[in-house]
């Protein structure tokens, strides 16, 4: 086997286990906060520790690559997400678990940091879509060990002991494999701009592409993160068939990202987009107004919908931004949506505690529609 197949493959497993927390948590969720007591609204500072974690690592991985192989950076970030499952899994306390949250979100973020900076110099276009259907991979296989284990009379906490276990296989591979990867240099991944980056920001553009994609992610993931307590909790839907509904929205996802990869070159990308956007407002309507078998359907096509708007998105954005402004703008959009994705969270959680479990599928719906008028915004500024 070729050293860039091995590598390829290697990537492929890490991005499987940088989705696998994220489809883990919202099934488990309902089960979890039992154990420690916690109101449903907790769930946004267990994702906004997991984030600030993430953000750290992602804004320091370039100057930690000038110091450390990203082998060992890949080896030290996977033992660490590794620990805080592990952890996790037998944490005693609420405060436990947020700092396990937050270890995880410093391995997560630098996995997908040094990946992402490695396969822009090493990997094709196609390698580079399909990286991020296996993280689709990872958060479709997530719900099924919940659901496994919770089906199997076992606590939620055998999930995340499984999901940890394996992590540590990956470890021991990365650290087995180190000098196979390429030192990764700032220069080579990261060209500086030629605008500073306070006069991007004077760019109305920047602040609608950074809107865009705080919305973007805010969907995706509280979607998956809170339509399993809707279901369980709200509709009497049973487990495991709500189980299975969110597996599925990750399998969507994971799909229409492996398909699009096939495809992307040959379509109108703006005109694509936008009918993607819309098609992912119809799965969300359905999915606030459908019994469950329109909920299941509108989960799907919003998977199916989302996938390729990420990275199409950062395709497009040196064309709308400017040439000179697109490094730091596409900086800004990445970290507005990992804060995206714990916000829009949170706020969900807060609403459903105040005003019910239905407002979520409502306040899902909402979201699209400012995505929608977001991407407008973008692209015709």
């Amino acid at each position: 086997m070729s050293r860039s197949t091995i590598l390829a493959s290697l990537a492929f497993l890490a991005f499987i286990s940088l989705g696998l927390p994220d489809g883990l948590l919202g099934v488990s969720w309902p089960s979890m906060r039992q154990s420690f007591g916690l109101p449903l609204d907790a769930l946004g500072l267990l994702v906004g520790f997991a984030t600030a974690g993430y953000l750290t690592s992602s804004f320091v991985s370039g100057a930690v690559l000038r110091h450390v192989s990203l082998g060992m950076l890949l080896t030290l970030s996977t033992g660490a997400a590794a620990t805080a499952l592990l952890v996790i899994a037998v944490a005693p306390v609420w405060p436990v678990l947020l700092l396990a949250a937050f270890l995880a979100g410093l391995g997560g973020g630098a996995i997908d940091a040094g990946l992402n900076a490695y396969g822009a110099v090493h990997f094709s276009a196609r390698i580079l879509n399909w990286l991020h259907a296996f993280f689709g991979l990872g958060t479709t296989l997530g719900p099924l060990i919940v659901t496994g284990v919770l089906s199997s009379d076992l606590i939620w906490r055998w999930s995340y002991a499984i999901v940890g276990v394996a992590q540590v296989g990956l470890a021991i591979t990365f650290f087995v494999t180190r000098d196979r990867w390429r030192p990764v240099e700032v220069e080579e991944t990261a060209p500086l701009a030629s605008a500073g980056s306070v006069e991007t920001l004077r760019r109305p553009v920047v602040w609608f592409g950074m809107g865009l994609f705080f919305l973007y992610s805010g969907v995706e993931l509280s979607t998956a993160t809170w339509s399993y307590s809707l279901l369980t909790l709200g509709r009497g839907v049973e487990e495991t068939t709500a189980g299975l509904f969110v597996t599925l929205y990750w399998g969507s996802l994971m799909a229409g990202r492996v398909l699009f990869g096939f495809v992307a070159d040959r379509l109108p990308l703006v005109a694509t987009l936008r009918a993607c956007i819309v098609a992912s407002a119809g799965g969300a309507l359905l999915f606030w107004l459908g019994a469950p078998v329109p909920s299941l359907a509108g989960l799907m096509l919003m998977g199916f919908s989302l996938a390729p708007i990420f990275a199409s998105l950062i395709s497009l954005t040196p064309g709308r931004v400017g040439r000179d402004h697109a490094d730091s703008a596409i900086g800004y959009q990445i970290a507005a949506a990992g804060l995206g994705g714990a916000v829009v969270t949170a706020v969900l959680g807060l609403l459903a505690d105040e005003l019910g479990l239905e407002v979520i599928g409502a306040a899902i719906f909402v979201a699209t529609l400012l995505l929608l008028a977001a991407y407008e915004g973008f692209m015709r500024r």
